[in-house]
């Protein structure tokens, strides 16, 4: 799709204005555009590429095209079902690539995870082992704390996913339950040299958050998750509680002498990909302003937020003046009241945010996870048009229903509203923007 915007162009495709602002966005933050200088030089020893997260397939690519030929490399990486890059899948290189399932574990990312912990071991000194973490990687690195089962991580995990829980506290309970995560994949790799290459999925960009820290010190305790676990009445097995209690499930604190040769680097960040579409937005003749990069709440009220902006802009010229792109990321969450409904938190935010704004004319809304799935559906997210819900009635949808029910995704459905670029193989999180012309 073509860049070449102007404000003419805008009014009249206003809708394929903002995908390409999400595109520029998710371009922005792919592997191939930003892993290569980061790259640590070859180590005197071996080097072992370990990893887990949507992005980590793509990363794995990346890596394996710029690190020397001649210089040996080896490792897994586990990725989301559909999320090895094409060409990587067709002609595999140095680095194996498993997928298994998200946002709930499996017996495939289990396995997976297992063997990862294996690799670790009888590393030296000497050895280099580069870690590929992104969103995501916390489901894929499934190895229950001792006496838990895969099925209580389910179970655990997908009850934190429909409670509203943010994604701290999700990771904050995930990282105490596990055997991998909250830096116990760096302790592993003592004493060689761990460097950590991070795309970043979570507000504030703190990597013992992403994927669940699993090569970096946590500083929660086992106390701290135990009362998230009862603040949302998430139930779990009596012999975690009598552990959390115990702090027998205690994750690697700071100053652990394992993760002294522990590093990290940010590849990529919300913030970033949301500058780059502001650029883009200015070039097109726009004012751009990014809200904020780390927004968390729950989704449908963050959309209304966001429409009594846009609103305020649009009748009133304040704060912002028209015309105008307002965006926003982060990881907004959804308390699901109908487990029967379809949708993710990208459309829950926007047809929140478009009945509240209920057809206001010169307002075009486009809301999209930048790893290419909302949830658990096959779309990133859906656009919004000031007729949308017009013509949605004539179809017999009804907005609040549909927004009661967690039924997001049929209602855009319905008016073939849905945004379907498939995998991106990255994930930097929300991405949203409203035009105001």
């Amino acid at each position: 799709m073509s860049h070449a915007f102007d404000l003419a162009r805008v009014q009249r495709e206003p809708i394929a204005f903002l995908e390409t602002l999400y595109g520029t966005a998710v371009r922005r933050a792919h592997p191939a555009a930003v892993l290569a200088a980061h790259l640590p030089p070859p180590p005197k020893g071996r080097t072992l590429v370990l990893g887990a997260g949507k992005a980590s397939g793509a990363m794995a690519a990346a890596l394996d095209a710029a690190w020397p030929s001649d210089v040996p490399l080896s490792g897994l990486v586990i990725t989301r079902y559909d999320h090895t890059p094409p060409a990587y899948r067709a002609q595999p290189g140095r680095i194996e690539v498993v997928e298994a399932a998200h946002p709930v574990p499996d017996a495939a990312g289990e396995a997976a995870a297992r063997r990862t912990l294996d690799l670790c071991k009888g590393l030296t000194a000497d050895d280099l082992v580069i870690c590929l973490i992104s969103g995501g990687g916390s489901a894929l690195l499934a190895v229950p704390a001792s006496g838990l089962t895969l099925d209580d991580k389910r179970n655990i995990n997908g009850a934190l996913l429909r409670s509203g829980a943010t994604i701290g506290e999700m990771n904050c309970v995930r990282k105490h339950l596990s055997g991998i995560k909250g830096g116990r994949l760096a302790a592993a790799c003592a004493p060689a040299q761990v460097m950590t290459l991070l795309i970043s999925d979570v507000p504030g960009d703190d990597p013992s958050v992403i994927a669940s820290g699993p090569t970096v010190a946590d500083p929660t305790t086992c106390a701290d998750a135990l009362a998230i676990i009862d603040r949302y009445r998430i139930e779990i097995p009596p012999i975690a509680r009598e552990a959390l209690l115990r702090g027998e499930w205690e994750s690697v604190k700071p100053g652990d002498l394992r993760l002294a040769r522990a590093d990290t680097r940010m590849l990529a960040t919300p913030r970033e990909a949301l500058e780059e579409a502001a650029r883009v937005a200015r070039e097109a003749g726009l004012a751009a302003y990014v809200l904020s990069d780390d927004m968390e709440g729950e989704a449908r009220e963050v959309g209304k937020v966001h429409a009594a902006l846009a609103r305020s802009v649009k009748t009133q010229a304040t704060p912002f003046r028209a015309p105008c792109v307002i965006l926003s990321g982060g990881e907004t969450s959804v308390t699901v009241r109908n487990r029967q409904g379809r949708g993710g938190r990208a459309v829950e935010f926007l047809l929140g945010c478009g009945v509240a704004l209920d057809g206001l004319p010169g307002v075009w809304g486009l809301a999209a996870d930048t790893d290419g799935i909302d949830g658990t559906e096959g779309n990133a997210g859906a656009w919004l048009a000031p007729d949308t819900l017009a013509r949605a009635r004539a179809l017999g949808q009804n907005a609040l229903a549909a927004l009661e029910s967690n039924d997001a995704y049929s209602y855009f459905a319905s008016v073939d509203h849905l945004v379907t670029p498939g995998p991106t193989f990255t994930n930097v999180n929300d991405f949203r923007a409203l035009l105001v012309l």
